[in-house]
């Protein structure tokens, strides 16, 4: 029997709010985010009206902001912005229960829509064991396409890929999950410990 597992989603739980676009405000001129977001607005407004999914207007945002960036060019962005902007979006109290978590030596994962162009350094630099996440598909030479590679790492997706991990590692003895978001509640439901974290706090799923 492996050591406990404590899954935590990122955008909403560890933070007060989402991290895409503060990333995009840190990564492009105001010019070219807005010019990008304006490119996005029919697929924005219709995922808005709940015409299509999360994944189809993220992709979209995301080709017409990123697409064509060369790789390694964003992770030093990425590297930056986890450095000096992340830290400020961060809670508190969730912060808090990762670290005691960590200190039990429970084996965390962070569980993220969001994409590992920054969210890699920052797992790394807090000392997640695992990072499952959205990652961008890239050409051949290492530019954003704008598609994300395996699709958005949300809801039942969050699922399929912990599942992954799970067949990788000794059966942990319990699993604690913490999620904020209808996109999270797969995920909450894998566990034999969930809670939700909201505005007031954190409470038993």
């Amino acid at each position: 029997m492996g050591r406990p597992l404590a899954l935590f989603d990122f955008d909403g739980t560890l933070t007060h709010g989402d991290s895409l676009l503060p990333f995009l405000r840190f990564a492009l001129s105001p010019p070219a985010l807005a010019w990008g977001a304006f490119k996005s607005l029919p697929k924005l407004s219709a995922y808005a009206l709940k015409l299509i999914d999360n994944e189809t207007a993220k992709q979209d945002l995301l080709k017409h902001t990123l697409g064509g960036r060369h790789i390694d060019e964003l992770r030093a962005i990425g590297a930056r912005f986890a450095e000096t902007l992340i830290p400020t979006l961060l809670r508190e109290d969730s912060m808090a229960r990762l670290r005691e978590h960590q200190s039990a030596g429970h084996r965390c994962v962070l569980v993220s829509a969001s994409v590992d162009i920054y969210l890699g350094p920052w797992a790394e630099s807090i000392g997640f064991d695992d990072l499952i996440c959205s990652r961008p598909e890239l050409t051949a030479d290492g530019h954003l396409t704008g598609k994300l590679t395996g699709g958005n790492c949300y809801g039942e997706e969050k699922v399929r890929r912990i599942r992954t991990l799970l067949d990788s590692i000794d059966a942990p003895s319990e699993i604690h999950a913490y999620g904020d978001s209808r996109g999270d509640r797969p995920m909450l439901a894998l566990a034999d410990h969930a809670y939700w974290v909201t505005k007031a706090g954190i409470e038993a799923a």
